[in-house]
């Protein structure tokens, strides 16, 4: 949870408040994740829903299950809210996955979102929080360069901090499992195609439905590599046979379960060094 006195996070939850009336009008890219979702909650709250659009990117790179939360979440809380189609998959850089495929991807989300916002006279705001900003995500690049602005930023609030106060508000998004875009699963280098990310979200899909919670499959060919909190390690084990078939109907061949846990990101990871020779002699 976040280390701020409670009165110091309401004044920055505050912040946010003032930041989104300053805006008047936004359509807030909406992924259903913790951060996008507070947002939406929060900008619906502050500005109403006739003023306050939620906008959902649809395409291959979107699980199944995080489209439908989409929608539950706007009925729920009664956010005015679209789903549109954005097709990152015809762009070639965006295909080809390397370093910056998050900026292609970005920039083909402000493409479709940035005429409806004009349309209503509004702002592109999306949910990067504070802590996002050290990270590698060309994607926010992308977005500020069409004119997307980033009132949790603006308002100081850091992941820890939208976990809190969504909680505070009743979110039940205040501890959502991250879940970034399909896409994220393939290792960089590796062309993406919907084939491949039909497999994952199938892959992952069944995993939920088993109970599991923090779940990630790396695409490595024929072979899954699942991901899972240290704190299912156990489940998963016990689950092993389930997991096996269904990831064999998902399109893998060889399924194997990395024993340190879920890593956010770790595909970016450089890999640990390998023992010299010597080393590796050693008793």
């Amino acid at each position: 949870m976040t280390d701020r006195p409670d009165c110091d996070l309401d004044g920055a939850v505050d912040a946010l408040r003032d930041e989104l009336r300053r805006l008047e009008r936004v359509v807030v890219a909406f992924s259903g994740g913790a951060d996008s979702a507070f947002l939406a909650a929060v900008a619906t709250q502050a500005l109403g829903p006739a003023r306050a659009h939620a906008v959902t990117a649809v395409s291959p790179s979107l699980a199944g299950l995080e489209r439908d939360d989409c929608a539950a979440l706007a009925a729920e809380w009664g956010l005015r809210w679209t789903p549109v189609e954005t097709h990152e998959m015809e762009r070639a850089a965006y295909r080809r996955n390397d370093t910056d495929r998050c900026y292609h991807c970005k920039a083909e989300l402000m493409d479709v979102v940035a005429p409806i916002a004009a349309a209503e006279s509004a702002t592109v705001v999306l949910g990067v929080n504070t802590d996002d900003l050290h990270d590698h995500r060309p994607g926010q690049r992308a977005a500020g360069e069409a004119g997307a602005e980033f009132p949790l930023v603006t308002a100081g609030l850091s992941k820890a901090d939208v976990r809190e106060a969504s909680r505070r508000l009743g979110l039940r998004t205040w501890d959502k499992p991250a879940a970034a875009c399909l896409a994220s699963r393939i290792p960089t280098g590796t062309p993406v195609s919907i084939g491949v990310l039909s497999s994952v979200d199938r892959a992952e899909t069944h995993l939920k439905q088993l109970g599991l919670r923090d779940v990630r499959v790396r695409h490595y060919g024929e072979t899954a590599r699942i991901e899972v909190g240290e704190g299912e390690l156990a489940l998963a084990v016990e689950a092993r046979r389930a997991i096996v078939e269904g990831l064999h109907a998902a399109g893998y061949r060889y399924v194997t379960l990395d024993l340190e846990g879920f890593r956010s990101g770790n595909l970016n990871a450089p890999a640990p060094p390998r023992p010299s020779a010597g080393e590796a002699a050693a008793p």
